[in-house]
Formats: structure tokens, sequence, C-alpha cells
């Protein structure tokens, strides 16, 4: 059985399970798809405003897509400042 601190210097992450890890960078980028959903949101505003379509079923669903992104940028702040994020 290993001691504890044979655990203690295992590395968190398997370098033959993420083979990123191995050149130094191991994670995601939250703050670009957060910028990404961002811009998105606000293109798709324009779209909506601008009006570059004829009909209003365009606008159903731009303004569904709208929320979504919107909701998904709340629900990720949210999850960001809880105790329980990762």
């Amino acid at each position: 059985m290993a001691s504890s601190s044979e655990l203690e210097k295992r590395p968190a992450v398997d370098p033959h399970e993420e083979p990123s890890h191995e050149w130094g960078w191991h994670g995601s980028l939250p703050g670009a798809v957060r910028w990404g959903g961002i811009l998105s949101a606000v293109f798709l505003f324009l779209m909506l405003v601008f009006r570059n379509h004829h009909g209003n079923t365009e606008n159903i669903y731009l303004i569904v897509t709208i929320v979504v992104i919107v909701g998904g940028l709340v629900w990720d702040a949210a999850r960001k400042r809880t105790s329980w994020r990762r």
C-alpha cells in the first residue's frame, strides 16, 4: 500500500491521458469563451436591430439564441462565484 507522501508526489494529471500536460499547458480558455459568448450575443442583437432579413420567424430564432447565450453567460458567472465550482 502506498504511503501518503507517495500519493502527494504523484502528479494530478496523468501525462499518458493528457499529452498537453507534457509541454506545459493543460486547461481551457474560460476568458476567451466568455468573450466569444458576449461578442456572439452582441452580433446577433445587431442582426436583430439592423434587420438583415424579411420575416418575423428569423426574429424568434435570433431572440431565442440570444437568450440562450446570455443565460449561459449568467450561469457561468454564477458558477464561477460559488463554492461548488471546479
